[in-house]
């Protein structure tokens, strides 16, 4: 199966073709796993990534440097202080809030939550969003006895489309805003536009599909509406100080580029604060963090890596630009679509960063600020495809299970082909219009 051998620093590496075969054999059989949900997901991705690792298809080192450090830090700094948040009863008051608003009526309280997701995400990340919303929302289905999984299912769809709209909102944002050049306002001004289309089309795709499944009776709405939010709050002391820290570590994330720190840097600043200013037990707070969802990522992180090292997705990428001909708006359409339904397989985040050194080159032929933000737009919306497809899924889809509430492969599939294709469909007729037809 392997022909030839190589020894780097006393490790072993197979050199020959099958290489690629090879890790391409393992990423297809261990999505397979993790799609047939025959095996918990983590352990599926954490087998592939070691099975890539014996089979030397990628180096401990390389594996570890594929491993995007800033999304993991990032997740476990902020669900220490969702966590804290939660415990104080925080996230309660704005569940009981949030339904009085809306009257306890289930359509329009999901189009709020949606609304609000949207927001969050755009202004944080949507990662961080959705660890926030996660816990009001299970709390509010738990109350008007309701399935929580509509809600949690239209809420990652909802923090896909509103994080694209800025350069912090997506981790692909950030990878191809930081390759292009491109700032806040550039985002602001490109994608916004498409983002809004995008979520008013959610919106009526949630109000006809989900409206049957999240009916509730009116006696269901009253008991809801009757209840205290304040009474929610059960240590005060600590609800303050946790929405300070969470206000402070917000407002960081605005600024991080101009004081030059890591997303992950200040949510780990803000965990580290919040611990030492609410005298948290770091036993307790380390049991708010969702593990498996996080080795789950380093288990994907490699296998992805793998596929990289031994040039799948390169390959794949140069073979897009030899089947446009180097023309601007076919590559500019490819460039959606590939990265879109690519993105829903392995993981936007290593998506967006294989295909920047192809962008790169292209350049030199061709005009590449429309396939750059081609490249965003199929990333971002590409997430919405898989229950793997951006970290948000694999975020929330781990919490909703982790209190009870499991949402299987398919049952988000059912959902995001549908609203994946629309959403790329219109991506597509955006690039043509802005870019080609009105330039």
């Amino acid at each position: 199966m392997f022909a030839a051998v190589e020894e780097t620093q006393g490790i072993t590496r197979f050199v020959t073709l099958d290489t690629a075969i090879a890790a391409s054999a393992i990423f297809v059989i261990t999505y397979a796993i993790i799609a047939s949900e025959r095996i918990h997901k983590t352990v599926a991705a954490l087998a592939g990534a070691a099975v890539m690792l014996i089979f030397g298809l990628i180096t401990q080192e390389q594996a570890f440097e594929h491993v995007d450090w800033n999304v993991i830090f990032l997740l476990f700094g902020m669900m220490i202080i969702a966590g804290a948040m939660r415990r104080s009863g925080v996230f309660q008051w704005l569940a009981i809030q949030s339904a009085k608003w809306t009257r306890g009526e289930p359509v329009r309280l999901m189009a709020v939550l949606l609304i609000l997701t949207a927001i969050a995400s755009a202004l944080l990340d949507n990662v961080t969003t959705v660890v926030l919303i996660g816990p009001i929302t299970i709390f509010l289905a738990s109350r008007l006895q309701v399935s929580p999984i509509p809600f949690l299912i239209a809420e990652i769809l909802a923090s896909n489309i509103g994080g694209m709209a800025t350069l912090i909102g997506d981790p692909p944002n950030l990878i191809v805003g930081s390759a292009a050049g491109f700032s806040f306002i550039d985002f602001l001004n490109h994608m916004l536009p498409v983002s809004l289309v995008l979520m008013v089309l959610l919106l009526v795709y949630a109000k006809v599909v989900f409206r049957k499944s999240i009916d509730v009776p009116p006696e269901q709405r009253l008991e809801l509406m009757q209840m205290d939010a304040k009474a929610a709050i059960v240590d005060p002391v600590l609800a303050r100080r946790s929405v300070i820290v969470l206000i402070v570590t917000i407002l960081a994330f605005v600024i991080h580029g101009f004081v030059h720190l890591e997303p992950a840097t200040i949510a780990m600043a803000g965990a580290a604060l919040l611990m030492v200013w609410g005298r948290l037990s770091p036993h307790e707070s380390f049991e708010d963090v969702e593990w498996a969802g996080l080795f789950f990522f380093v288990g994907l992180f490699i296998v992805v890596g793998a596929l990289l090292e031994t040039g799948v997705v390169a390959t794949l990428a140069d073979q897009l630009a030899d089947w446009t001909g180097n023309d601007p708006l076919i590559t500019s359409v490819a460039m959606v679509w590939f990265a879109g339904i690519a993105s829903g397989i392995i993981d936007n985040i290593p998506l967006a960063a294989a295909m920047v050194p192809i962008v790169h080159e292209l350049s030199a032929v061709m005009d590449v600020q429309p396939i750059w933000w081609s490249l965003a737009l199929g990333a971002d919306l590409g997430g919405n495809l898989t229950a793997i497809g951006a970290s948000a899924n694999v975020i929330l889809i781990s919490l909703a299970e982790r209190e009870g509430h499991k949402i299987t492969f398919r049952q988000f599939l059912v959902h995001g082909i549908p609203v994946t294709l629309v959403t790329l469909v219109v991506a597509t007729f955006y690039v043509w219009g802005r870019y080609f037809l009105l330039a």
